[in-house]
């Protein structure tokens, strides 16, 4: 850090398997990631090419090999995974990962429906070939998941094989675990909370209330996803107490008054 604050929550360190940030990059230029590194690539834990823009991105290779030379993990939206399964073309999405040396995967179902023991049947076959997320949650506003199978989802998602699942609330957070709003569904979240362990679940949170939500919840060093490039320092800075959003949150009052 750049000068000495006592009272500062610990960060874990890179490579990290909690605290995570999840980038959601649509479209940077290269020049643009090289830009966003330069000032962020201590705090990044993951980079997603969101939704099916890697298919028309110019450059792609280059760009990923550019997050790839900073040990930062790429990987295709969801959204493209299901693009590639509803063309009946899963073993060129496999052949695609491969040949862009892609081992982060995830696998989804918010714009297709897939039987859930086949959804956990992809997952199984591609931690063949790395590290898998998937992403439980409808980004359909109006398919409301009660909060069992919001866990029985992720319980069995797990066991297949995912390495984290992905609490849907798509890249505006309005979906999923947040009302139309972009309030929280406290209630959806607590729950899932008794039976799932936190180091397993990235929370979507593209918000600044809803990053604020989670770190109140869950410390500084919550898993958080669909983080904006621009918005990486500000994010880091309120994990750890220099926002005035969590200024006071991890203060020993006696010792400061």
């Amino acid at each position: 850090m750049n000068f000495n604050l006592s009272q500062i929550p610990e960060r874990k360190g890179k490579p990290r398997s909690s605290g995570v940030t999840m980038v959601m990059d649509k479209g940077l230029s290269i020049e643009e990631a090289k830009n966003f590194l330069s000032i962020a690539e201590p705090y990044v834990d993951i980079v997603k090419l969101g939704f099916g823009t890697s298919y028309v991105t110019p450059g792609l290779r280059k760009k990923i090999e550019l997050y790839q030379s900073f040990n930062i993990p790429v990987y295709f939206g969801g959204t493209l995974f299901e693009a590639f399964l509803i063309r009946n073309q899963f073993n060129d999405y496999i052949a695609t990962c491969r040949d862009y040396n892609i081992n982060y995967m995830e696998v989804s179902d918010g714009s297709i429906t897939i039987p859930h023991a086949e959804k956990c049947g992809y997952i199984e076959k591609l931690t063949k070939y790395g590290v898998v997320l998937s992403e439980v949650g409808s980004k359909d506003a109006e398919h409301i998941i009660p909060p069992y199978k919001w866990i029985e989802l992720m319980r069995a998602e797990l066991e297949a094989g995912s390495s984290y699942v992905i609490a849907e609330a798509r890249e505006a957070g309005n979906v999923g675990i947040y009302r139309g709003s972009g309030e929280v569904r406290e209630g959806l979240v607590q729950e899932i909370l008794t039976q799932i362990p936190e180091d397993k679940i990235i929370w979507e949170a593209p918000q600044k209330g809803q990053q604020l939500y989670f770190i109140e919840l869950l410390g500084c060093n919550a898993n958080l996803g669909n983080i904006a490039p621009a918005e990486m320092i500000a994010l880091e800075a309120m994990r750890i107490g220099l926002r005035g959003d969590t200024f006071n949150l991890f203060l020993n009052k006696d010792e400061v008054e």
